[in-house]
């Protein structure tokens, strides 16, 4: 056995069952001392019928107190006795189902780390909620099964033997009585698997379309489209209202039938044992003791019935939860086998024509933000492509070694909820020396001076309470506090004021000296202080070299990053020779 917290362990993917079985067999040692309290506390459910009947029998029939006192005393005894059985496996099976739910918490946090970017391409965000909150805690449930169900069959084999003293037809009533008990409620539990299968994949729908919503409250209400996409949501929550009710219905005839049919039983059980009691075949004491075993069958019948209920949806959350850990990040090439160059080297990307030198700071500018972010995505192997690194194929380099070397900056990356410390300090910990740093480097100073806590202010989720210039400076200096080797940064300065831009460009290429930065841009003041710029028309380089020289030989660059027109002339500017030098100010 393991902690879940310490070594979650591997998961079985092959079905939903045998991923039930492999989060048992993770806890052997926890479920078998559950089922054997579980086991032993049952057994013991069947104990105080007999002695019940001997009290009768020996000391109120016969008048002997003595042995009326003795009975009754060891009746106290049992009723003790299985107390403490309840509460210790009431506290073990509390473990199993927590253990569960934590080791199915962290292999589906690895996974949705192991897709990382591929993840909102292959899974909504609601489905993976739904999945982490509502189908573990559903699994964890099933896992309970395992401690009184164990018990349960030998509750019924001990009170068969027990009445077969009595009487063999009753031993014979129970022995064919409770399988079919059972047998009765099969159907419902596959009609149970397919409602539940269903609604549980609207509800991971429904989630997903509420948290687009979320997300897109400004956007929507600034197109008007606020009402429509409420609706969309009304009809949803509709469709998932009825399937609800499909599943209620047949839950409500399973739970009914666990009532209702161990009563009957216990019913016709005891009107058979009254019978053979007023034709003198068996003691009155027998009689009583008929009726508490009878009785007591009632809470493994009922075990019976809610454990089929149970481990029919733990097999639906645990399907989702297969499929979840079944997918594959987005493969990119061929096995990686390379740590990849020893030295900073080039990266090229032979699509696109572009060349990231080593130690330089090189922009990217297009008329369509898309292709010089496609650009970014092949560099950073987020996209299939022959792009090298060297002289190596990036898709042939160990994919970590990629990810610990290459990092793009997102300007959609995701911000965490936390103290503004942690948000910035990305995965590890970082002094506060280096914090500062970073902060200063991305103009951030003033958001630190403004919130209340300084750096251990807590920002909401993805950065609810920061501006949209805000997040883009956090994201940035999260960016040069990793301090890769290669930083890809997509429009790192889009929403920020042209003072707060002049500022991030220059303390920008200061922080990054020496190391290989390339971001996508069509600021003037960034542009100014990039070594290398590629101007790019259809995803391809159409001229490269210093912003300046830009400037004046290729009239569409001038255009674009001027945000002019030019209603005289046509054509997209690309190679029309030069034009005439430009005014510092325009810089």
């Amino acid at each position: 056995m393991t902690d879940s917290h310490k070594d979650p362990g591997t998961p079985d993917c092959r079905s939903a069952a045998r991923y039930l079985l492999w989060l048992i067999t993770r806890q052997r040692r926890r479920i078998a001392a559950g089922a054997l309290l579980g086991s032993a506390w049952m057994v013991c459910l069947t104990v105080p019928p007999y002695l019940l009947s001997r009290a009768i029998d020996d000391g109120l029939e016969s008048g002997r107190w003595s042995a009326l006192a003795g009975w009754v005393a060891a009746l106290l005894g049992v009723g003790v006795l299985n107390a403490w059985l309840a509460i210790m496996r009431h506290r073990t099976m509390t473990r199993v189902r927590l253990d569960a739910v934590f080791r199915s918490v962290r292999v589906v946090v690895a996974q949705a780390t192991r897709l990382g970017g591929a993840l909102p391409g292959r899974v909504t965000a609601g489905e993976v909620v739904t999945i982490g909150f509502g189908d573990v805690a559903v699994i964890a449930n099933t896992l309970t099964i395992t401690g009184p169900g164990v018990g349960a069959v030998l509750a019924c084999v001990v009170v068969a033997v027990l009445l077969l003293t009595v009487s063999p037809l009753l031993a014979v009533v129970v022995l064919l009585g409770v399988p079919l008990l059972a047998l009765v409620v099969g159907p419902l539990l596959g009609r149970l698997q397919g409602v539940e299968a269903t609604y549980r994949e609207r509800q991971g729908g429904l989630a997903a379309r509420f948290e687009d919503m979320v997300k897109g409250l400004r956007v929507l209400n600034g197109i008007g489209g606020k009402d429509v996409y409420a609706e969309r949501y009304r009809r949803g929550s509709g469709e998932l209202l009825a399937e609800g009710y499909r599943v209620g219905t047949v839950t409500s005839w399973i739970h009914a039938l666990g009532v209702g049919l161990p009563t009957l039983f216990l019913g016709a059980v005891t009107w058979l044992a009254a019978r053979m009691a007023a034709q003198g075949t068996i003691s009155v004491g027998e009689l009583v003791a008929v009726y508490g075993y009878a009785a007591v069958l009632v809470v493994p019948v009922s075990y019976f019935i809610e454990g089929g209920y149970d481990l029919s949806r733990g097999l639906v959350a645990a399907r989702r939860v297969v499929r979840f850990l079944s997918l594959e990040p987005d493969s990119v090439g061929g096995k990686a086998a390379s740590a990849g160059p020893g030295a900073p080297s080039t990266l090229r990307d032979p699509e696109s024509g572009v060349e990231a030198e080593p130690g330089r700071l090189t922009a990217l500018v297009s008329a369509r933000p898309s292709e010089s972010a496609a650009v970014v995505d092949r560099l950073g192997r987020f996209a299939a492509s022959a792009v090298t690194w060297g002289g190596t194929r990036l898709d042939d380099i160990d994919l970590p070694q990629v990810r610990r070397r290459i990092l793009v900056a997102d300007n959609e990356a995701d911000l965490f909820a936390g103290p503004l410390r942690e948000v910035v300090g990305g995965a590890s910990d970082r002094d506060e020396e280096a914090v500062g740093s970073a902060v200063r480097a991305a103009v951030a100073q003033d958001i630190v001076r403004g919130l209340p806590d300084g750096l251990d202010s807590l920002v909401e989720a993805q950065g609810r309470n920061l501006s949209g210039g805000q997040r883009q400076r956090v994201r940035l200096a999260r960016a040069l506090l990793a301090d890769p080797e290669v930083l890809l940064a997509v429009e790192p300065t889009s929403a920020v004021d042209a003072h707060t831009e002049a500022a991030v460009a220059t303390r920008l290429r200061a922080a990054r000296s020496g190391r290989t930065t390339v971001v996508t841009s069509t600021s003037p003041l960034l542009l100014d202080r990039a070594d290398t710029v590629y101007y790019l028309v259809d995803g391809s380089v159409a001229a490269v070299g210093d912003h300046r020289e830009l400037l004046e030989t290729e009239r569409g660059y001038r255009l674009l990053v001027s945000r002019g027109t030019d209603d005289d002339e046509g054509g997209d500017g690309v190679g029309e020779g030069p034009v005439p030098p430009l005014r510092e100010a325009v810089r």
